[in-house]
Parts: structure tokens; sequence; C-alpha cells
């Protein structure tokens, strides 16, 4: 390993900016990159060696930090980065999020992925950082950044993976979040197609991201994946617990948490974003994805759509109070704690019903845990949560 290191440290000496906690926008090429990187001697390794090579570095880096040892792999050169994202496993397959791409990727199929979210009050904004450790709080790795918005009839908010630029004409905007008057009802935004087919709901925003269109072989826009709803609240306070809600997940099929089922897998960021990404040009990766992955239209006239609902909560006599069970990731009590399950539509309940896919809840004044699972993704799960932070005095 020590090798390997090596090899690590002098590909990230001579890019100078392969790797970087947090993604910047910058000014170099990355063809100019490539060429600087030609010159060393570790890009012009034989295949079989270099395969073996990218494989110890793969295993090896498991977690982050490390992990971005395996993201400058994948940014040295052509070779290298087409062997990297033949070994780099989609999250539904190893449960790593390793390239910005993860983020619009189903989750693990095995277990919860743990992050958590920090609030600023006073700028209006949320950050999403996956869990480093197994505490409730730590240094984290960033995921995506949201911005609360207001307008006379709705509210949202703008997701980016920049932490500080949440604009929504930026390279960096890959969704939103947008409700009615009252707050009850949301609808999720995916900034490009989460399957082919996929219609895009046309609005004044989408001619200011059409604009800055370079392709037109992935069309940018405003593309619904899911519709969110509160249910009113008519029997008072007695029955104040945590808020009923309803997800329908517009762009997964509802067979996709049955034996075999598979998700919509988008493996590229549209060309907007690659100005975001200028040296790291291999977010395009096709690694173990699903055959159907935005190879035809959604099949939701035969499947139906995955519906998402509250686990009910329990009623505890001696406290008083609602109750769930959240494994010690919530702390403190709130309405906006939720846990999010499979909802049987169209037949008789199962095992796959009774698994967690979203569970969020407060630990802190401004801090909350956010753990997610197949079949949904990291954006998908972030909007979801943010669309619990809006006071609904209809619902409570």
């Amino acid at each position: 390993m020590t090798i390997i290191r090596s090899i690590i440290q002098d590909m990230r000496s001579r890019s100078g900016r392969v790797v970087q906690d947090r993604f910047s926008s910058g000014s170099a090429s990355a063809v100019a990159v490539s060429d600087g990187l030609s010159q060393s001697c570790w890009a012009n390794m034989p295949q079989e060696l270099l395969r073996e090579v990218l494989v110890r570095i793969e295993a090896s880096e498991n977690a982050w930090p490390q992990r971005k040892s395996v993201v400058a792999c994948a940014g040295v050169c052509r070779s290298w980065r087409e062997i990297t994202k033949e070994i780099v496993k989609i999250p539904e397959v190893s449960g790593i999020l390793t390239f910005p791409i993860s983020v619009k990727q189903p989750g693990s199929r095995d277990s919860l992925l743990q992050c958590f979210i920090k609030r600023n009050r006073s700028t209006q904004t949320y950050h999403l950082f996956l869990s480093l450790t197994n505490a409730l709080h730590d240094d984290g790795k960033f995921l995506l950044a949201a911005r609360k918005f207001r307008r006379p009839t709705c509210a949202g908010y703008i997701i980016s993976v920049d932490a500080d630029d949440m604009s929504k004409g930026s390279g960096t905007y890959i969704g939103k979040l947008r409700s009615n008057f009252l707050g009850t009802r949301f609808t999720i935004f995916d900034g490009q197609p989460p399957h082919a087919g996929a219609k895009i709901t046309k609005s004044r925003s989408n001619r200011l991201l059409n604009s800055k269109q370079i392709s037109p072989r992935i069309p940018a826009g405003n593309y619904p994946v899911a519709h969110i709803s509160y249910e009113l609240n008519v029997l008072g306070s007695r029955s104040r617990g945590p808020r009923r809600m309803q997800c329908i997940m517009d762009a997964i099929p509802a067979s996709a948490i049955g034996p075999g089922g598979s998700a919509p897998t988008q493996t590229e960021f549209s060309v907007n974003n690659i100005d975001f990404f200028p040296s790291l040009p291999f977010f395009r990766s096709k690694s173990h994805r699903m055959d159907n992955s935005l190879s035809g239209p959604l099949a939701s006239q035969k499947d139906g759509l995955l519906v998402l609902k509250n686990k009910a909560p329990r009623w505890h006599e001696q406290l008083q109070c609602w109750c769930l069970n959240f494994h010690g990731r919530v702390t403190v009590a709130s309405v906006k704690n939720f846990q999010l399950v499979a909802s049987p539509e169209n037949g008789p309940a199962g095992p796959e019903h009774e698994k967690i896919i979203l569970q969020f809840g407060k630990v802190g004044k401004d801090l909350f845990t956010m753990d997610y699972r197949y079949p949904i993704s990291a954006f998908q799960a972030f909007a979801i949560c943010l669309s619990s932070f809006d006071t609904k005095i209809a619902c409570e």
C-alpha cells in the first residue's frame, strides 16, 4: 500500500487540483490536466497492473475522507478513468457514495445510509452531510445544499451541489422543491430527466436553464419526480403526533421494492453541470447500472407508482406521547420526526413494506439526522425532509 499511496500522491501533485473536499468550478481545462499527467510514468502502466492497483485502492479506501483517493484516480487520465468507472459500484450495490452523481442514484439495498442536515435560520439555508461515523454528529462529507425562497402564492427550496451557490441559473443547480400556499402539498422537481420519456414542466425558470444549455442531448428543466401531501388534522391536539404524510414517487415503480425489482438510476449529470466539474470529466459513470436505466419510459401504467407513507406511531401511556423507534438516531421529540415505509396500494403487505426507506428526526436545535435507503436517492430524500421544515398549522 506504500507504493500505491506514492502513486496517488504523485498524481495529485501533478494535477494540482484533482481532488477537493468540496467541488469548485475553477477555470483549468480538463484536457490540460490530462496532458500534464500523461508525462507521468504511472499514466502509462500496463492495463493488467493498473487494474490490480485500482482494485486495491478502491477496496482499501472504502470510507470518506480516504475515499477521495478513488476520486483522484478517476481524475488522472482517460485510461485510469475508464477502469475506475468499471470498478466502482453504484451506491445500491456498494452502499458507498463516491462521485457527485451518487446523490442522484438509489441508496443501498442492505442498510440505511446515515446522513445529517444542518439548518441556518438566519440565511434560510440547509446543508446535507454524509455521516463519517456512527455518532449523531461529526464533521461529515458535504453532499447537497438548499436555500428557501418565498413567493406570494408558494414557497420552496432550490437544491444545489455547491455549499455556497444555490441559484437556479447556476450550473450547480440540480433540482427544487415547491409547495402550495398552505404548505400542505409539495412537488419535487429534478433538473434533468430521471428516466427516458420523463415529461418536463414548462415554467419561466426553464427558459433560464435552457439559455445556458450547451447540447440538447440531455435537456435541462423541471421534471416532477415526487408529490408530497400532508394530511389535515381535524381531531385536535390529542391526536397531535408525527404529521401524516404521503409521498408518491413519480419516477419509481412500485415493483422496485419487490424481489428482482429495479429503480431508474441516473448515470450522468446533464451537460449544464459539466462546467462545474472541469477537471473531473468522469461522472458519466455506468458501472453496475441497471439494464433498464434510462432505457425507456417508466412503466407506471403497468406496475403503478411507489407510494411512501408514515410508519404508524404508538401511544405511550406512561410518557403520554406518540413514540417511534429510531434506534438511537433521534433524541429530541418533534412533530417533524417521521419514518416512511412503502404503502401496499394494490395488494397485501409483505416484508418489503416493513422496511424503513427514509427516517428523519431532530437531535439538536438546528441539527437533524436523515437516513435513507434504496429505492430513493439522497437528492429525493433531502427534498422530502425539506418539506418537513415548513410550519403547517392545519396539520398540527
